[in-house]
């Protein structure tokens, strides 16, 4: 089943974060990231199929190297940390923010005449964002209003705002509250001409509003529609290994969703990424990594029964059928969030890096793999087998100059994340830097064969040129 890389093809170094004889965090614990990289420069497509020789692995523990570290310069990690989700969030909050300063300084008299519109604008707004339905339809929007026509650059941009609307959540929820605190200031000051009930209905008001704010309370995401569409639902549970459970539920899916399931009806609810060959399939998967309490509990009691939302949210790997084609990397039980765009998609290819994957995922996950892709379009690493970690950055470079990929989706724990986010970030700045030396020395009459040889491997797709910066989801 493992489609490998041969020898002669891709180096292998050890650089990659997870440790070959442990599963990797399950999605609960990790988070999705999206690096984006648009096509540049590309070479002719050529098929992939890549055979990784497994060499036995020695009963003898042997100490492994250190893993070689990469110089990440202080400019690429502060454009990683300040992404899309900061950007919308410092830009509301600073918006409001003026406000409240005309305000109090008497230079905004709508703001005065109007402090509930205000207050419930920003938090019905916080609110919106938060609601599940609304962000499926804001992705579907998306995705049918822009992949026939529109150029790479707004795709990825879009994309990215979809990924951290999080942070037009968090800003209006904060201005909202500050709008609050505001108003309940103006109704003290003006006291002998408010009813008291006024100003502790107020207080009390303000009061919950910081309370779900600094709390993060489940009913300030989510709205009515979600909750009503709560189901209890026969399921199947699969062990294939003490570290993976393996829920099946009736009902197709397409791909890119995620789903909450809970053994009551109203607290606890955790989501997982689906797997699903598509709408008209009879099942569809999740992949469940045992961990905390929740997880093991399926393991020592598993349930026939089990409460879920029938009306699943969209996750970034949802915006995937704006792409052309694209790579799909992920980690251990990432293979949850990933699976399903290679599945029903035949332009992605997928990379999924983890320990003795057949065993432990068992024979559901590998059947689906074998019978929805081909060899030549998926590497599955087994770190245990080989007895070393891949070079991530090894495996997507080649990757996407023979695959022709415009984007790629990573689905890891943050360290994997951060690792490979960084890679595509600094390819991204060697060859820009290669292109602007060699067009200096070009126009110059200078002959600098190293940055002209740099150039040019750039030109032929050999290093990973970036337009965009890879985006991590904070949210």
């Amino acid at each position: 089943m493992s489609s490998t890389l041969s020898q002669g093809e891709v180096p292998i170094f050890g650089s990659y974060n997870q440790d070959s004889n442990d599963a990797d965090k399950s999605m609960d614990n990790g988070t999705q990231s999206l690096a984006i990289v648009p096509r540049a420069h590309m070479s002719k497509k050529t098929p992939i199929h890549i055979d990784i020789l497994l060499s036995p692995v020695s009963k003898i523990k042997k100490k492994r190297p250190e893993r070689p570290q990469r110089n990440i310069s202080r400019w690429i990690l502060l454009r990683l940390w300040f992404n899309m989700y900061r950007k919308f969030f410092i830009l509301i909050t600073l918006l409001n923010l003026t406000g409240i300063i005309m305000a109090t300084l008497n230079r905004f008299p709508y703001a005065t005449n109007h402090l509930g519109a205000l207050v419930l604008g920003n938090l019905l707004c916080a609110i919106l964002f938060r609601n599940e339905l609304f962000l499926r339809l804001l992705y579907t929007i998306s995705i049918y209003g822009l992949r026939s026509w529109a150029p790479l650059s707004i795709k990825l941009v879009v994309t990215s705002m979809l990924q951290h609307v999080g942070g037009i959540h968090s800003g209006c929820a904060v201005s909202g509250t500050g709008w609050l605190i505001f108003k309940i200031i103006y109704l003290i000051q003006s006291c002998n001409v408010q009813h008291s009930a006024v100003i502790a209905t107020g207080i009390i008001t303000t009061i919950s509003v910081l309370t779900s704010v600094f709390s993060a309370f489940p009913w300030v995401r989510n709205v009515l529609i979600p909750w009503i569409t709560i189901r209890k639902v026969p399921v199947e549970v699969e062990i294939p290994s003490p570290r993976v459970v393996i829920l099946r539920f009736d009902r197709g899916m397409q791909q890119g969703l995620l789903g909450r399931i809970s053994r009551t009806s109203i607290m606890e609810y955790h989501a997982f990424g689906i797997i699903s060959e598509g709408r008209k399939s009879p099942y569809h998967y999740m992949i469940c990594g045992v961990q905390g309490d929740f997880t093991k509990g399926l393991v020592e009691n598993p349930p026939i029964t089990m409460w879920t939302r029938q009306l699943k949210f969209a996750g970034v790997g949802h915006a995937s059928k704006m792409f052309k084609r694209g790579i799909r990397i992920c980690t251990g039980t990432g293979i949850g969030a990933a699976l399903s765009t290679c599945i029903q998609s035949k332009n992605w290819f997928l990379i999924w890096i983890g320990s003795d994957q057949e065993k432990t995922f068992g024979a559901t996950i590998t059947g689906l793999i074998r019978e929805h892709i081909e060899p030549e379009r998926m590497i599955l690493w087994d770190s245990k087998k080989q007895g070393r970690r891949p070079d991530t950055m090894e495996l997507l470079r080649d990757t996407w100059i023979r695959f022709g990929a415009e984007v790629i989706f990573i689905t890891s724990n943050k360290r994997g994340n951060d690792e490979m986010m960084q890679g595509c970030r600094a390819a991204y700045w060697v060859s820009l830097l290669a292109f602007l030396l060699s067009d200096m020395f070009t126009a110059g009459g200078s002959n600098c064969s190293s940055c002209t040889a740099l150039a040019l491997d750039c030109q032929r797709g050999t290093t990973m040129p970036s337009l965009l910066p890879a985006y991590q989801d904070s949210d």
